[in-house]
């Protein structure tokens, strides 16, 4: 059983309000509005509001617990854009972009038998999958591949610096370069100048 509820042309940027939902995703709707109250974000309240709107309509619609409730999906699309300008110097004018957001939210009902898993719990477990459960031995390096790929890593490095050495004007800039901090630096270029 799905539950929908949305909130149009909301005063926010989409890309604030996707950093909150993207956090409360997946979530129980209880364990949400514990998340969203404690978020200092502005966009915590428009969320909370059309959460409320969707428990209100599982309430109303179908019946439905509050507890029994899960976030299926919660997406934030982009709406009108208000364009203003602002005066800057020299009689220029550079752009204001007010931007404007829509919020849709699908809550679905656990199945019996069914548990959700919570935030810590989704942390705990490994991101890769079954394979990861199983604790893996690290690979292990012999010595004579770490000297071989070290002295690759050294001989690329000195090829990319003659290659950037070859133009005509670069190697003479380079070569400047070397023969000044041979000496005393910039102030052998400084006394070097000649007075007028």
């Amino acid at each position: 059983m799905e539950v929908r509820a949305s909130t149009k042309y909301l005063r926010i940027s989409p890309k604030k309000m996707r950093r909150v939902v993207d956090a409360i995703r997946g979530m129980s709707v209880s364990e949400a509005f514990d998340y969203l109250n404690f978020m200092p974000q502005k966009a915590t309240h428009f969320i909370s509001k059309t959460l409320q709107s969707a428990v209100a309509n599982a309430e109303h619609d179908f019946s439905l617990e509050q507890d029994n409730l899960v976030i299926k999906s919660i997406v934030v699309d982009q709406g009108p854009m208000l364009k203003r300008w602002r005066p800057r110097a020299f009689g220029r004018a550079a752009p204001i972009r007010k931007r404007s957001s829509h919020i849709s939210v699908i809550l679905e009902q656990i199945e019996e038998g069914k548990s959700v898993v919570s935030r810590k719990e989704k942390l705990k477990e490994p991101a890769i999958g079954p394979v990861a459960k199983e604790k893996r031995a690290p690979a292990k390096v012999e010595e004579k591949d770490k000297d071989v790929s070290k002295k690759k890593r050294e001989q690329r490095a000195k090829k990319i610096f003659d290659i950037r050495r070859k133009g005509k004007k670069r190697s003479k800039q380079h070569l400047d370069k070397v023969r000044r901090k041979g000496k005393k630096g910039g102030l052998a270029t400084v006394f070097r100048r000649k007075s007028i």
